[in-house]
């Protein structure tokens, strides 16, 4: 007879006793031996272990159960006892069965044999939602996957755990009433296993009524609602309204943050409460405690040796009187964005061990005095700077671009610039760009490690466009490689799958529609000529013929071509910063017409150029200032461009009388000057949503008023800024895109039912832009837009304050194999619309981006 002593998991240490059987061998104890014999109480009897067997442990480990047991073969054993409910208990905190029975096999005198008898919690095999949409399914595997592991034990926490971390995604995302139920179902496709059904009911988005406020007498609650970033009323345009606990609680610490920049120092939230309305909806009432307004009164410098104390409360900025500001003193003293602040000022000069700790000395009624203790410490140089990441870019590539070098001082601005370097190569993805400074404090030194990833930056144009009626598709074949390494073109070795790393940039590009259009062009760069210092040395050629798609035996054939070579030097200036750059080119281009009726080259008295050969020979100077972070998607800086073309005034020396030449034989040798500014402006104005202005003027003078300004190198505003194929031009003017208006919308550009180009031009623009994505493999951005600008024939007509006014919205996609991708839908405001159809369809126009960006 085999005696069973058992434990369930709702029974607690009592049963036991009870079921633990003890064999009788006399007399009249032998008549309940077929009936229910157990164990004394009152006589508890040691056993010494003689075997101890594991039933039912399919995965797992029996001899891990038996030593969590505690059981060994020859240890001693009292039943009943403690021993037993140790062991059961020991089994139970695994979690990992349903059942567990602790059974008496045999005895043999004082020799008893136990079996471990276990049911183990199913295994999982894979879950499923319901009551959810299918595009949630991703976010909540994720959740999910943290705390189950296929083919691991269902146990109830974790069954719990995932069921708690569904509902907290939908209560992130406003569904506070979210519930969730967990199903187990058994999955027949394997033994002992199951399925798990995470049923979700998510309700109703709770959005929050209103949000009020009490003790605000110096801040208007609708300033403090504006503060509150992430908890918005459901009454905000545009602004999704929901309630989430953390950021509710970052909101609140804004609150105060705020109220710290106006003098309330001691400002704290009183109290708050927080309840649901009848309808569901939040309601929110936030207690202040504004305290006292403090004001700064003294200021003074304890330890600073290097700079005099007056120079020192220059540079913080802050006057005897103001509101006490504390995120102001704290951005004057450690960091400010435009470099003026105290620990700029002594990093800049080496000084890496300098601490400085704002000490409040007096707080007298409504004012306070600091002390400003400064620890200078000694000047730290640069012993090392180390390049880690770089598996295609030569390091000497980037370690021409950083102002930081060994043996000279550290310097904050150094790095930061070094940073805004590296990034604006092109090379490398901004978002991991690492930069870490080990010092040595015994040495006086400090290494500089810049930690690089590369991404790809080699470009493939391959698209279509419309070219117009009966000009058909116009295909695109273009390849920029801006990592291009001439040294190793015969280096085998080296090609992966060209020759790369030496920051050279070689582009190719191919436009062609058959009998109407082809073009051609070639450029080679090298960003530093001689390897030593930042000239920049560029070499293009391009070729373009366009025609009137007739045979060219045909006497009505009609052709414009041009080809030209150009070649360009820029150098980085010094002087008024490192920011300026000046680059000189030389131009020279050959331009053909025979029969070329388009109408486009039109000089100042209406004369339309339609044969002749014309040779322009200009000079280019222009300088760049730029100090953007990032050439992708610039959140910060500004650049400013100013260039001028100029020819060799031909007609000031060679005595000839031009009132009466027509215009094949003035302009033979072009004679100009074009002059264009560019002004763009970048700043970050919430997160990561940047502001974008931008202005543009170009205008084409002539040097003497017998000559005319040319017809050629003039303006064409509006369209899509790409080719303007339809109407019969690619080549001899500026392209200039402007959005929600096509070329004929602009009065200038439409004379005698023709297009033509204007000498002058100006244009404004205002751009939101939001990012979606700033991987480096993708960057995608979504941008609202304001854009205003105009042409004119003549200088005598330019209005500034005379412009074509446009908005609208679009998108970019950056794609290193293919350029920028993109499109903008504009109304044109003041363009001659028909009078039917929708304000869509009458103002309307959208505009394809591939490729560039266009100007």
């Amino acid at each position: 007879m085999r005696c069973r002593m058992r434990m369930y998991r709702c029974s607690s240490l009592l049963l036991f006793g009870a079921l633990l059987f003890l064999i009788p061998s006399h007399g009249a104890q032998a008549q309940i031996t077929d009936t229910l014999p157990v164990f004394d109480y009152s006589k508890p009897k040691d056993y010494e272990i003689g075997g101890i067997t594991v039933t039912g442990a399919k995965y797992s480990d029996e001899t891990a159960l038996k030593s969590i047991a505690g059981f060994r073969v020859g240890d001693k054993i009292r039943i009943p006892g403690g021993d037993i409910p140790r062991a059961m208990k020991a089994l139970w905190n695994l979690r990992l069965f349903t059942d567990i029975q602790i059974l008496q096999e045999k005895t043999l005198g004082d020799i008893v044999f136990l079996e471990i008898v276990v049911q183990e919690r199913p295994r999982y095999t894979k879950h499923s939602f319901r009551g959810v949409k299918k595009s949630t399914h991703d976010d909540l595997n994720e959740e999910v996957n943290k705390y189950l592991v296929k083919g691991g034990i269902v146990t109830e926490n974790a069954k719990v755990n995932a069921s708690t971390a569904i509902a907290d995604y939908f209560r992130k995302k406003g569904y506070l009433d979210a519930q969730v139920n967990v199903l187990e179902i058994a999955d027949s496709s394997r033994v002992h296993s199951v399925r798990l059904v995470f049923d979700v009911d998510q309700g109703d988005r709770i959005k929050i009524q209103d949000i009020t406020f009490s003790g605000n007498d110096n801040a208007k609650d609708r300033k403090l609602r504006k503060l509150l970033d992430d908890t918005k009323r459901k009454s905000r345009l545009f602004a999704s309204s929901k309630f989430i606990r953390t950021d509710y609680e970052e909101d609140k610490k804004s609150l105060i943050t705020y109220y710290n920049t106006i003098g309330f120092r001691d400002a704290a939230i009183a109290s708050d409460s927080i309840w649901r309305e009848p309808d569901g909806d939040l309601r929110i009432h936030i207690n202040v405690d504004e305290g006292n307004r403090y004001y700064f009164r003294n200021i003074s410098w304890k330890g600073n040796s290097i700079y005099e104390s007056d120079f020192l409360s220059e540079v913080l900025g802050i006057a005897k009187g103001e509101v006490y500001n504390q995120e102001l003193l704290e951005t004057r003293l450690r960091f400010s964005q435009d470099g003026r602040d105290i620990s700029t000022l002594y990093m800049d000069n080496g000084y890496l061990f300098f601490q400085v700790d704002p000490i409040e000395v007096a707080v007298a009624e409504d004012s306070i005095d600091l002390e400003i203790r400064i620890f200078e410490g000694p000047q730290a140089t640069i012993d090392k700077v180390v390049i880690k990441g770089n598996d295609r870019t030569h390091e000497h590539v980037i370690r021409r671009e950083l102002r930081t070098l060994p043996g000279e001082k550290f310097s904050r601005s150094d790095i930061i610039r070094s940073q805004r370097e590296i990034i604006n190569l092109g090379y490398f993805n901004p978002e991991s760009l690492g930069i870490n400074t080990p010092i040595n404090p015994q040495r006086g030194t400090v290494d500089i490690e810049y930690t690089v990833e590369e991404k790809p930056s080699d470009q493939l144009e391959l698209s279509a466009g419309w070219g117009g009626a009966g000009r058909g598709v116009i295909g695109t074949l273009g390849v920029s490689f801006n990592n291009f390494s001439v040294r190793n073109i015969f280096n085998k070795e080296a090609w992966s799958p060209l020759p790369q790393g030496d920051g050279q940039r070689l582009s190719l590009r191919a436009q062609t529609n058959g009998r109407f259009f082809q073009s051609y062009n070639i450029s080679f760069t090298e960003p530093w000529l001689g390897g030593k210092k930042p000239n920049s040395f560029t070499v293009g050629g391009f070729y373009t013929i366009l025609t009137n798609g007739l045979d060219r035996e045909d006497s009505g054939f009609g052709s414009f071509t041009i080809g030209g070579t150009s070649l360009s030097l820029g150098t980085r200036l010094k002087w008024p910063d490192d920011n300026f750059i000046s680059t000189t080119a030389l131009n020279l281009q050959t331009l053909s017409l025979d029969n070329w009726l388009s109408g486009v080259f039109r000089t100042d008295n209406g004369e339309v150029v339609t044969e002749g050969k014309f040779y322009n020979f200009s000079i280019t100077q222009s300088i760049t200032r730029s100090s953007i972070n990032n050439p992708l998607f610039p959140q910060e800086g500004s650049r400013f461009t100013l260039s001028a073309q100029l020819t060799i005034p031909y007609s000031l020396f060679n005595n000839k009388d031009y009132s009466g030449l027509d215009a094949q034989e003035r302009f033979r040798w072009l004679e100009y000057h074009k002059w264009r500014f560019t002004a763009e402006w970048y700043t970050t104005l919430v997160g990561k949503l940047t502001l974008k202005t931008e202005a543009k003027i170009g205008m084409i003078g002539a040097y003497n008023n017998n000559v005319g300004v040319s017809p050629f190198e003039r303006f064409q505003l509006g369209g899509d800024g790409l080719n303007n194929v339809q109407f019969g031009q690619f080549n001899g003017t500026d392209i200039v895109s402007m959005r929600g208006y096509e070329i004929s919308d602009l009065e200038a550009n439409f004379i005698d039912g023709r297009t033509v180009a204007t000498p002058i031009f100006d244009k404004f623009t205002a751009e939101l832009r939001y990012p979606l994505s700033l991987n480096p493999n993708s960057t995608i951005y979504v941008l609202a837009f304001a854009q205003g600008g105009n042409a004119w024939q003549s200088f005598r007509d330019f209005n500034p304050f005379d412009i074509k006014r446009s908005a609208g919205i679009g998108l970019r996609v950056f794609l290193p194999m293919f350029g920028v991708l993109g499109f903008d839908y504009g109304l044109g405001f003041d363009k001659n619309a028909p009078e039917t159809g929708s304000i869509f369809s009458r103002y309307g126009d959208f505009n394809i981006i591939l490729g560039f960006e266009p100007e």
